[in-house]
């Protein structure tokens, strides 16, 4: 059963947010995953998909950020500090994975490690944020489910 209060704030902005927000995240995994295979492999089309990746992340992350962004910050927001965090955890990671996109823009085997490595940042940076928000959920429910 869904929680009447927590539904009564929910706005388009929230639910656009919350159909669009998890989308980049799969996008990202995916690409380390990529990522990973062309370091083990030497294959180029891995690289090849972990950048068409990362690349269609970048473009699906623009909207909820924004949408995150007002709802986080506005003056009048009921954003709480892990909100806050979330916000910031994933625009280093939004960071990272722009510098990625550029990483794998490069020729041959010189994208496998750093690739790889920005690859796992982001991915880590946004999976913490989605574990702190998760861990925040009762407190905003009053500790009941349901």
């Amino acid at each position: 059963m869904v929680n009447p209060v927590a539904q009564a704030h929910r706005g388009p902005g929230t639910t656009l947010f919350s159909l669009l927000n998890p989308i980049p995240f799969g996008f990202f995994v995916g690409a380390l995953i990529f990522d990973i295979l062309y370091l083990n492999t030497a294959e180029v089309m891995w690289g090849k998909a972990a950048a068409w990746l990362i690349t269609f992340g970048l473009l699906i992350a623009i909207l909820p950020r924004l949408i995150n962004l007002f709802a986080v910050w506005r003056r009048n927001g009921t954003a709480t500090g892990v909100d806050r965090v979330d916000f910031l955890l994933n625009l280093v990671a939004i960071v990272l994975a722009i510098w990625n996109a550029f990483v794998h823009s490069r020729d041959a085997y010189a994208v496998a490690v750093p690739g790889t490595i920005l690859s796992a940042l982001t991915v880590g940076l946004i999976a913490i944020g989605f574990i702190l928000l998760s861990l925040q959920l009762p407190v905003l429910h009053g500790g009941r489910h349901g």
